[in-house]
């Protein structure tokens, strides 16, 4: 009797890590698919045996990951820029900004570093940074409102928390930014590719988000999104050969910038990272973010009703379109540091973050993967 297979169960048939480890640490670095290693071998033989022979095929992947990271979030081609992290992106968008001494960012207390230094380092520019209070990264839009005055020039929020996985009401913030004009950015690296986002939906002004955690990619290869409308407002950063109409005549030095969010990719691309950005956001667009983010909660309500029966508490909020794929709980009594590497022993991957543990499953995790971790932290 053949059983129909599933398409969480096809994902998973690609994912080579898991034949050996329950993982759980995707909101920290991803395995990559097979395939996706697979073209990163390819690329390096490739290299290898001809050098630049073969330069312009991989130069193509570029293209590719701009256009299926425009149609991941429903932005146009010429929107998205490909860069090295989303770091990168945050500052582009923090020093191209047209400031003026008395100004200010809202942010939260609870922000990621990469999305907190680039703004505090405009202090010397006379720009205040504002972090809104955020327990356990909860925030009222409101209390982001608040914290916003006349000269208040941007809002910047992590789409999703990295320590408990609380994600924000994209909708509710942007409403208040655009009813105030405030620039609205948002590190959506925890989000992208298992959650749908639709930025022509949302009155998101510019997004960052690089491969390595929930897009299964290699680090060094990530997405910029900028809103046409908002591209001219930004001062280019990074400018170099590829940044020019022209790039590849290096005899013509007119700056004449390119029209679009390309003109961020200054210099060389990182191709190898960036082939297999390319393959592994083919995987996830053809399966879909909203297949993905449902199936994704369903495997994180599961892990928490299994926690809480164990008597291990939760401090991720698991209240409606408030949750992810991130998890955060105790064990008490247990280092969380020392019981990360002790589940390794165990065969898990997972992380601590703030003094808890993290569990960040994707969509190919199954309950088998559940019952190790279980045990493993349980033991």
């Amino acid at each position: 009797m053949n059983v129909a297979r599933n398409w969480w169960d096809d994902f998973r048939a690609q994912m080579p890590v898991a034949e050996k480890w329950a993982y759980f640490d995707h909101a920290g670095v991803g395995p990559l698919p097979g395939p996706t290693a697979d073209v990163l071998i390819e690329f390096a033989r490739d290299n290898a045996a001809n050098g630049v022979a073969n330069w312009t095929r991989w130069r193509t992947t570029v293209e590719t990951a701009r256009q299926l990271g425009a149609k991941l979030i429903g932005a146009a081609t010429d929107e998205v820029a490909v860069i090295h992290n989303t770091t990168e992106g945050i500052n582009f968008v923090a020093e191209g900004f047209p400031w003026q001494a008395g100004d200010n960012i809202v942010t939260l207390s609870s922000e990621f570093p990469s999305n907190l230094y680039p703004w505090l380092n405009l202090a010397a520019r006379g720009v205040e940074t504002r972090q809104v209070a955020a327990a356990i990264e909860r925030v009222d839009p409101a209390a982001i409102e608040r914290a916003c005055d006349d000269q208040t020039r941007i809002v910047a929020v992590s789409w999703v928390g990295y320590m408990t996985g609380w994600r924000n009401d994209l909708a509710a913030i942007g409403e208040i930014c655009s009813r105030r004009k405030i620039f609205f950015f948002v590190d959506a690296i925890q989000g992208l590719g298992v959650f749908p986002l639709d930025v022509r939906q949302l009155p998101i002004d510019a997004l960052a988000a690089d491969g390595h955690k929930w897009l299964v990619s290699p680090e060094g290869a990530g997405l910029l999104y900028v809103r046409q409308s908002r591209l001219d407002m930004l001062r280019p950063m990074g400018v170099g050969w590829n940044s020019v109409r022209q790039s590849g005549n290096f005899t013509d030095t007119r700056l004449d910038l390119k029209p679009d969010a390309s003109r961020y990719e200054g210099g060389s691309h990182c191709l190898a990272s960036i082939c297999g950005l390319a393959k592994s956001l083919e995987l996830l667009v053809d399966i879909g973010p909203a297949r993905i983010g449902e199936h994704v909660l369903d495997i994180t309500d599961e892990l928490c009703e299994r926690l809480t029966r164990a008597g291990l508490p939760i401090a991720s909020c698991r209240e409606g379109e408030r949750r992810s794929g991130i998890v955060s709980f105790d064990v008490p009594g247990r280092d969380p540091l020392q019981l990360k590497k002790d589940c390794r022993a165990h065969g898990v991957i997972v992380n601590a973050r703030a003094g808890r543990m993290r569990a960040a499953p994707h969509a190919y995790c199954n309950d088998e993967d559940i019952d190790r971790l279980i045990n493993a932290v349980t033991s």
